[in-house]
């Protein structure tokens, strides 16, 4: 919506002699295209297997370890009826709220991350979860790797929660990006689902190298370019920057994706259709 804001704004301005305004507005385009253009160029048609195969609905959101009530979130669930459900910064204390209003009731196969800080993880599917483990870099949780088993087969998924760059964990932030594309290369990106908060964009060079492993990033290749996620709660201005991200790998797709409200975040959440490719007879899973 700013990235829409900004040409309507350009394209009225100039006619009207409103110099200043239009050069104001320009200004913005300009550096829009520049920010989007790798996003941009990535874009690319949904694969033609996709209309084949079985899909599931997503919702992932960082929901902030401080909002002080997941009633939104609860109706979002109930609405929606996401297969899978994707929850950074997600407390237990939230966790039992969303449990206590029924929101959960169709998405039985649950893990969790107690913390009572940003670290916290909740996962929760319609479909049984396992085998799982959790990946932590400097003792903080980082990522939640588990194996959704569904009418598709078995698809890995990792949840993704990086520590935010500033004011002073610059390092750690770069380090765990680090650590990331490093699994990723260790393990391999087929039939693989990637989502969450890394706190990064395209702009920085630990998030291209996770995507340079072999992964999608869904905004990217089919979404609205201007539909941000963060920061919501900025006074009169729009979310400027994705740093919420849904990746797959090879034999995965995402057809549709569109940001979501995020109640009481300052996270739009991502809600997305996510197709799994049948595996070849004989090919293993993970």
């Amino acid at each position: 919506m700013a990235g829409a804001a900004a040409w309507a704004v350009l394209l009225v301005a100039a006619p009207l002699r409103r110099y200043g305004l239009a050069l104001v507005a320009l200004g913005v385009v300009a550096a829009q295209v520049s920010f989007l253009a790798p996003e941009l160029a990535a874009a690319h048609p949904v694969p033609a297997w996709v209309a084949a195969a079985p899909h599931l609905r997503l919702l992932d959101a960082n929901v902030d370890a401080t909002n002080p009530s997941m009633a939104g979130y609860a109706r979002q669930i109930r609405t929606s009826r996401p297969a899978l459900v994707t929850l950074e910064e997600a407390t237990p204390p939230q966790v039992a709220e969303l449990r206590a209003s029924g929101a959960l009731a169709g998405l039985p196969h649950q893990v969790e991350v107690d913390r009572f800080d940003p670290a916290a993880f909740f996962v929760a599917s319609r479909y049984r979860l396992g085998p799982t483990r959790v990946v932590r870099h400097a003792g903080i949780p980082l990522v939640v790797e588990t194996v959704v088993h569904g009418p598709f087969g078995s698809l890995p998924l990792w949840v993704v929660h990086t520590v935010a760059p500033l004011p002073s964990s610059w390092r750690l932030w770069q380090a765990q990006l680090g650590l990331v594309a490093r699994l990723l290369a260790r393990s391999g990106t087929h039939h693989l689902l990637v989502v969450g908060d890394f706190n990064a964009t395209w702009q920085n060079r630990g998030f291209r190298q996770i995507v340079d492993a072999g992964l999608t990033d869904a905004a990217a290749a089919r979404g609205d370019p201007f539909a941000m996620p963060w920061s919501q709660p900025l006074p009169v201005v729009p979310p400027l920057v994705r740093i919420d991200h849904v990746l797959v790998g090879p034999g995965v797709a995402v057809p549709s994706i569109r940001t979501g409200p995020g109640p009481g975040s300052d996270h739009r959440d991502e809600l997305a259709t996510v197709a799994v490719a049948v595996r070849p007879p004989g090919m293993p899973g993970r």
